[in-house]
């Protein structure tokens, strides 16, 4: 999948009538992901994304391995994505869910592992409420 597809993807996938806000969200959401684990564990699981997605996830991020719980997460996100907090943590949810049928799955284990899951630890498991309900897929037609 190379970067039109990606973001087209993820414009389709969103419901975003523009390619701009589309790009604002890819960005928000990898970086500050790119942000929270350590650059090792970025570069592992940019290497399948498209050159210019990559480049969020790595050499978009000045510290790699911040500890912040999923709250923080969402915060970051909405403020870099200039979006409401409820649609920046359904944003990430979705573009999470893309980039796991990009990544190997030893690559996406690898990044579950580094966020804690259950509800006492940081609450990461909301960041993967799509992929596990299955993923994303269309919505039914009436």
């Amino acid at each position: 999948m190379n970067f039109d597809e990606f973001t087209g993807t993820v414009q389709h996938r969103l419901e975003l009538p523009e390619t701009g806000e589309t790009v604002r969200a890819i960005r928000a959401t990898l970086m500050t992901l790119g942000s929270r684990i350590p650059a090792d564990n970025a570069e592992d699981l940019a290497a399948s994304l498209p050159m210019e997605i990559r480049w969020y996830m790595t050499g978009a991020v000045t510290e790699h391995g911040q500890h912040f719980d999923w709250a923080e997460f969402v915060e970051r996100v909405a403020d870099i994505e200039r979006a409401d907090p409820s649609d920046a943590a359904y944003h990430a949810r979705v573009i999470v869910d893309l980039v796991r049928t990009q990544v190997p799955e030893s690559d996406f284990q690898q990044l579950r592992d580094q966020l804690p899951e259950s509800e006492d630890d940081e609450n990461w498991g909301k960041l993967f409420e799509v992929v596990d309900s299955g993923g994303w897929s269309e919505p039914a037609q009436v």
